[in-house]
């Protein structure tokens, strides 16, 4: 009787061992434990063993546990912030010709080129009320109105510049405002391109607004105060030394009877700060204590650029567009006009009209243009027609084709007339070819 009591007190214990290495409620072994001590099946000194072991394999139970729930929680903020996050580019190769004066290589203008435009960006919710936004991109310079680069300087690398950088606050208890600070992309609607070239992207503060009215009905506006250049006085780094841009606009879409859509706006871009003549005087002591006046070079230059023959710019624009439904192919009508009512020469005007529409993998974009001197800024400007240049008029014929998706071809022809091309000529011509293969993700 006591051998067969023995072995079956090495059975429980061997039973109670292999319990204790699987998953059991700690309740469970602790009761086992406490039965096998009463029936005399354990000793006190095998009691108190195996209730330290018990207590050992429940902490480290418990901190792998802990581990795998901390690591599980980390997991799914990664996930989390992944979901709420776009990377997103393009990549374009282009084959540009240009023709200015009817020669290829007329007053050194380039004639053929391949070029070469790569963007890259990151597009995150930071939470429910704030996103963020960063781009970088090709260019063969640090120019506003361009991130191509061409193909030269035998394979050498090409640079990289910051094209977007910026925060969008759109706070829950305004539904459809949001408030911009840094770089950012155009936060006004554009009809055109006379005032601003696609490629440029302002730097500074903005606030845009949409107010739905009814279901067929929308009002929409932005204010932004852009700096241009800190201190243009040489005076102090206060805002009212800096060359800046106010703007501001104000428009509406209409949607009419489901047949036709109306949008139509006004804008005002005022800059300040623009006329410094290039010098900036002062006094200056000598070691022997005699005053003087120096004249020294100011700290930047003014806008004028392009064809320009001003440095005061303020823009009043009116623009619109018709959409006409119920077509066989969509088509739209738009058009822009610009006065630079601080222009006094009589050339302070810009227009343009245009119409577009598409057919499957077709598109079509046509529209024409005068854009007199100083109607607009030149730096601005678009960089393509007529070489980038002011004091110009012609067409722009864009035909793109859908390839496959997010993949396409591009064919735009510029037939231009600049007086600022080339200097001293009026009524220049300046035709551009561009061939675009591009690609997005």
């Amino acid at each position: 009787m006591r051998l067969i009591s023995s072995l079956t007190g090495a059975g429980l214990c061997t039973s109670l061992l292999m319990s204790l290495s699987a998953p059991a409620s700690a309740d469970v072994d602790a009761k086992l434990l406490a039965m096998l001590k009463a029936n005399g099946s354990i000793t006190d000194a095998q009691y108190a063993e195996l209730q330290s072991d018990l207590a050992n394999d429940q902490k480290v139970t418990q901190q792998t546990a802990a581990a795998a729930a901390a690591k599980q929680t980390a997991w799914d903020q990664k996930l989390a912030w992944a979901s709420k996050t776009k990377i997103m580019g393009d990549v374009r190769i282009r084959e540009e010709n240009i023709k200015t004066g009817g020669t290829a290589l007329d007053d050194n203008r380039t004639a053929d080129r391949q070029r070469v435009r790569a963007r890259f960006g990151v597009y995150s919710e930071i939470n429910p009320q704030v996103d963020a936004g960063i781009r970088v991109a090709t260019g063969g310079s640090s120019d506003s109105r361009s991130t191509n680069q061409d193909l030269n300087n035998a394979f050498t690398k090409k640079s990289l510049w910051l094209d977007l950088g910026y925060l969008d606050w759109h706070p829950t208890a305004v539904k459809n405002l949001h408030l911009i600070g840094g770089k950012m992309l155009q936060p006004w609607v554009s009809m055109g391109d006379i005032i601003w070239d696609s490629d440029v992207n302002p730097e500074g503060v903005a606030a845009t607004y949409k107010l739905p009215l009814n279901k067929d009905a929308e009002l929409f506006g932005s204010m932004g105060y852009y700096t241009l250049k800190d201190n243009v006085d040489g005076e102090g780094y206060q805002f009212n030394h800096d060359m800046s841009l106010y703007a501001g606009q104000l428009g509406g879409k209409f949607n009419i009877a489901n047949a036709v859509g109306l949008t139509v706006g006004a804008s005002v871009y005022s800059y300040n700060n623009t006329n410094d003549d290039g010098t900036t005087t002062g006094s200056i002591t000598n070691s022997a204590g005699t005053t003087s006046t120096a004249t020294a070079a100011s700290r930047v230059t003014t806008l004028a650029a392009n064809g320009n023959t001003t440095k005061e710019f303020r823009l009043y624009e009116g623009f619109g567009q018709i959409d006409i439904k119920n077509l066989p192919v969509p088509l739209a009508v738009y058009g822009q006009f610009v006065k630079n009512n601080r222009s006094t020469d009589g050339q302070d005007q810009a227009w343009l009209a245009g119409i577009k529409s598409r057919l499957g993998d077709f598109s079509l974009d046509y529209n024409y243009r005068d854009v007199q001197r100083n109607g607009v800024v030149g730096a601005f400007t678009d960089s393509d027609f007529a070489n980038g240049t002011t004091g110009a008029r012609g067409h722009k014929i864009k035909l793109g084709y859908d390839i496959d998706k997010n993949f396409g071809l591009g064919v735009t022809y510029f037939l231009a007339q600049s007086d600022t091309a080339v200097t001293g000529r009026n009524d220049t011509d300046v035709n551009t070819l561009q061939l675009d293969l591009e690609a997005k993700f």
